[in-house]
């Protein structure tokens, strides 16, 4: 772990009906107090103001799944980053893999939504990472200097990056901490490029994050943290990844 206060997000996804989000919410306010890592958590979007509310006052910060790249407009079922501000985020994940596959996103459309959320306040988690046909045709360093070279806009310094091999999420399977640690650097080498001070970026890593593997993860040098799926959706899974922190 760097000397960069860490990070844990917990990613939702499209789980969790309102009660059930606001029921962990609380167990996760009760259980982090005195947590030294900084803890984000980012319910799908209608849960989002019972989500925050939940949480006011505590040191757990919200944030949202995806925004679009504009504040408003006729854009049939998206929402804009003014729009979770205003709901109580502060944080917004954008070009998750996800979105990437299922909605066809581009680097570029990812970069215009990261700058959307700077424009609103919110700190982006800017997410790349390689699928497994990538990772065994030698490409990953590859992609991932590509991402961040199109996917982060240029000069940004209120970032967050996530590394996510597509192949891990939710899959069980994770890379040896070799190949993050390489991938981490490699980034952060990226990002010198595109950023003011690269050094003080933080760099999570995603990709089935549990507790059985979180110490040892997070234990390498350039991850500063993790974005956490699954197992963010328990209190008793994801409070001993932010203890490991």
């Amino acid at each position: 772990m760097s000397a960069r206060r860490p990070l844990i997000a917990g990613n939702w996804k499209m789980n969790l009906l309102r009660q059930d989000a606001v029921t962990l919410a609380a167990a996760l306010r009760a259980g982090a107090t005195g947590a030294k890592a900084e803890i984000v958590v980012c319910p799908v979007a209608v849960q989002l103001a019972a989500v925050a509310q939940a949480l006011s006052g505590s040191a757990i910060g919200v944030g949202g799944q995806d925004c679009h790249a504009n504040a408003s407009g006729a854009h049939t079922g998206d929402v804009s980053a003014e729009m979770l501000a205003d709901a109580g985020a502060r944080w917004v994940i954008v070009g998750h893999s996800e979105r990437r596959t299922d909605h066809a996103e581009s680097d570029e459309q990812v970069r215009a939504k990261a700058v959307a959320a700077l424009r609103a306040g919110l700190t982006p988690i800017i997410c790349v990472g390689e699928t497994l046909a990538q990772r065994k045709a030698g490409e990953t360093l590859d992609v991932l200097a590509r991402q961040i070279a199109a996917s982060v806009p240029p000069g940004a310094a209120s970032i967050v990056v996530a590394y996510e091999p597509v192949w891990a999420i939710g899959t069980g399977l994770t890379p040896t901490t070799a190949e993050i640690d390489e991938a981490h650097r490699h980034l952060r080498s990226r990002l010198g490029a595109v950023v003011p001070d690269a050094q003080a970026v933080r760099i999570l890593y995603g990709g089935s994050v549990k507790p059985s593997n979180a110490a040892e993860i997070l234990d390498v040098a350039d991850v500063d943290g993790a974005l956490v799926g699954g197992a963010s959706l328990k209190a008793s899974d994801f409070l001993p990844i932010v203890s490991a922190a």
